[in-house]
């Protein structure tokens, strides 16, 4: 078990991670019940020390996140830490170095857990036993703590590992381009106006059904962001397509749809009538994802075999050099802005895949 410092006043080791070039960080959160993450615990390890910090207590934390901020992260899958953390604070860190994204550079499976990288590299086992923990309860139980110090433990020793491997073999730079893209902003901001995307179903809408869905997806999306709740507490996607179909003109019609409560109907029929109503001569000129034709389909299957004849002469995943979807969008779909056209992969797979374009 580690040692580690619970801390309830978080600003008062601001000028010990000011000390720091490299910390491990990651964050235990809850969001079952709300649209955004609820920060509930920040661990962080400086390799002197191990801090389980409480962003829940009534103490500032100004000085802690300006401080936290100037080091850079090691995590493991940080994605989520990270955004969890930018939308408390408003702030991420200058840089970052994901042992996920670095493993996957040294042939390691691409989604490798924590805890089996920490086998792999150190053969240390570490139990995973609350995952499914409430984070929020106030005072954390000792195992909970335990467990949430285990997980910056031994991202400081990975960091070295994978770190001096990936040297050798000339890849540092790739892990350190990759774990760069977490820190784009645009991964954590939310758009209403784009809200349809993530509504499942709406892609086989066209016209003005289409325009009407988009239309709920975004006031949906607002009042998720208002209430602090998840979007399908505030009306499921089945209920909304079912009002995009069927255009419903009035209350009554609007009350025979299923999945639309009477207290939903109460608080925002009206406005949902009005999204029905805006659309009327909004005559989208969105289109369903064409099915690929035999051109784009063999230059697909040709790409691919190219990717995983070069990956498998690195030792990689084919999906750490460039997955399947990565390759459609940018044959299928037209995608110019990719990450296999980019960087070090552009190098590897990239100008071949445009010269065949």
């Amino acid at each position: 078990m580690p040692d580690y410092k619970l801390v309830d006043r978080p600003d008062s080791i601001a000028s010990d991670l000011g000390r720091h070039d490299n910390v491990g960080v990651d964050t235990e959160f809850m969001r079952e019940k709300t649209f955004f993450a609820e920060l509930s615990l920040v661990q962080i390890a400086t390799g002197g020390e191990i801090y389980c910090v409480d962003p829940l207590s009534e103490h500032g934390m100004s000085a802690f996140w300006d401080a936290l901020m100037q080091d850079t992260w090691v995590l493991h899958s940080g994605r989520q830490d990270i955004e969890v953390v930018y939308q408390t604070a408003g702030k991420m860190p200058g840089s970052v170095f994901d042992t996920q994204i670095a493993a996957g550079l040294l042939g390691y499976a691409p989604q490798m857990g924590y805890a089996t990288l920490v086998k792999e590299l150190f053969d240390v086992d570490i139990e995973k036993s609350h995952t499914r923990a409430n984070w929020s309860r106030r005072p954390l139980p000792d195992a909970y703590l335990h467990y949430a110090a285990e997980d910056v433990e031994y991202l400081l020793p990975a960091l070295e590992n994978l770190s001096e491997r990936l040297d050798q073999k000339g890849r540092l730079a790739w892990a350190r381009e990759d774990s760069a893209q977490l820190l784009n902003p645009a991964l954590y901001d939310i758009d209403p106006a784009l809200a349809i995307h993530r509504m499942k179903g709406a892609r086989n809408l066209r016209g003005r059904r289409r325009a009407v869905a988009a239309r709920l997806a975004a006031w949906r999306e607002a009042e998720a962001l208002r209430a602090n709740r998840p979007r399908q507490w505030i009306a499921k996607d089945t209920a909304l397509l079912e009002v995009a179909s069927t255009l419903p003109e009035d209350l009554d019609a609007l009350s025979q749809i299923d999945g639309l409560p009477p207290g939903l109907l109460r608080r925002s029929g009206k406005t949902i009538l009005e999204a029905v109503t805006a659309a009327e001569n909004d005559d989208s000129d969105y289109r369903p994802p064409r099915a690929p034709n035999e051109g784009q389909k063999a230059l697909l299957k040709s790409i691919q075999k190219h990717v995983a004849e070069c990956a498998a002469d690195m030792g990689l995943a084919a999906e750490t050099v460039a997955s399947k979807r990565d390759l459609s969008a940018i044959i299928i779909g037209g995608q110019r802005e990719s990450k296999v056209l980019s960087g070090w992969r552009r190098d590897i797979v990239g100008e071949k895949l445009l010269g065949l374009l």
